[in-house]
């Protein structure tokens, strides 16, 4: 089963097998396969939360953040959520719903940590523009407590 959707339109379409190569809605050729888009931005965003450890990753660019919160807890603290957020693999259909690894939660001295990641464009003023273009997209992975979010 694979879910396809329309970047002139927005209409999306899933299919058992084949391919969808035109929208059957608007005729546009520009149609995506939002399961395999999400397979492929899971692991980058796998690839670049494992890199933060260790001073980035080379192909997939972007900053890490912490908010007021978070910052507020020292840079231990900082540190020990960066690792468990760097080591984090216990993805399920209940905390990555569309299967990209774009936001969980991670335990950091007692306290509920979670991480998400949004898509930029190289300034970091949009979003991005296709997220498979790893020369134009920024990476920015946000560590907050939920009431902050």
């Amino acid at each position: 089963m694979a879910l396809f959707q329309c970047n002139t339109c927005g209409a999306s379409k899933e299919v058992e097998t084949g391919i969808v190569e035109v929208c059957a809605n608007c005729g546009s050729a520009k149609v995506v396969n939002l399961t395999v888009q999400a397979e492929q931005i899971a692991k980058a965003n796998d690839a670049f939360r494992a890199a933060i450890i260790c001073g980035g990753h080379p192909t997939y660019k972007g900053r890490v953040v912490c908010s007021q919160g978070v910052a507020a807890e020292g840079p231990e603290f900082m540190t020990m959520a960066q690792l468990q957020v760097a080591g984090f693999a216990d993805f399920n259909k209940d905390n990555d719903p569309h299967g990209d690894h774009s936001m969980a939660s991670v335990q950091v001295c007692g306290k509920t940590v979670w991480w998400k990641f949004d898509l930029y464009d190289e300034s970091y003023e949009f979003g991005a523009d296709d997220p498979l273009d790893d020369d134009s997209t920024r990476r920015v992975l946000t560590l907050l407590f939920p009431n902050e979010y």
